[in-house]
């Protein structure tokens, strides 16, 4: 544990199949706030199919899904939202348009839409923009945001009135079906994933999202990235699924 000072503690920190934490260990991640879990291995015969161990990571910021009705409220009837650049699942982009998100406590101004529009508007933020705002949002999955908070949105041409889609997306990996069947994983399983930074973090229920649409990524929210010192574009390692490590991961 002294040379894991170093470069960092993970959190959680897990202890394997014989691992033993001493009083003076336990005292020592308690008092830094890093909670201790335990997992068990993987029988060896379910690690004879090899499978890839790296995911591609994504950095969400703060963003707005729209409904068609609502993009018209904002921007002006007949409006239809304008690209600006691809993102990394296949057909959506961010646009050039861009909201003032209005809580109880605070604003946050220049808070960019993603495209195309969707049946439902969803506002996805931070903790951190959580007080901000002044709006206590819950850790969904997206899409689901039945009892959420709302808040306002203005632009300089119109205002929406949320009454509900306020969230703080829970992490998951975005995968096509071929990508789950080489990761041996379905809709709905889990990822322990571990991130290669001097700030190592250990995310031990990463949730799959399966959709033949959808190509490999690992999305966490800014404040999960500055956690973790990681940035779009680095990989994380795939250490072990639906709560098991895999048996030749070592810390």
């Amino acid at each position: 544990m002294r040379a894991m000072q170093k470069t960092g503690i993970p959190t959680p920190f897990f202890l394997g199949k014989g691992d033993i934490l001493t009083p003076a260990a336990a005292d020592f991640l308690r008092g830094r706030g890093i909670q201790v879990k335990a997992f068990e291995e993987q029988p060896e015969e379910e690690l004879a199919v090899q499978t890839p161990r790296e995911i591609p990571l994504g950095v969400s910021n703060r963003h707005v899904h729209l409904s068609l009705e609502h993009v018209e409220r904002l921007f002006g009837k007949g409006h239809s939202l304008t690209p600006m650049r691809e993102l990394s699942q296949p057909g959506q982009f961010a646009c050039e348009e861009t909201v003032t998100l209005v809580g109880p406590k605070g604003s946050i101004h220049g808070v960019r839409i993603l495209g195309p529009a969707r049946t439902q508007t969803q506002v996805e933020i931070s903790r951190t923009d959580g007080y901000v705002l002044g709006v206590a949002a819950p850790l969904r999955m997206s899409g689901d945001i039945e009892g959420t908070p709302g808040l306002v949105m203005v632009t300089g041409r119109g205002t929406v009135v949320l009454e509900k889609g306020v969230i703080v997306a829970k992490r998951h990996v975005h995968m096509s079906v071929q990508e789950a069947q080489q990761f041996q994983v379905q809709d709905g399983d889990t990822l322990i994933l571990e991130t290669q930074t001097d700030r190592p973090i250990v995310y031990p229920d990463v949730i799959v999202r399966v959709d033949p649409r959808f190509a490999l990524d690992f999305h966490v929210d800014l404040d999960e990235g500055n956690a973790a010192n990681v940035k779009t574009g680095d990989r994380v390692k795939v250490i072990g699924k639906n709560g098991r490590f895999y048996s030749d991961y070592r810390r």
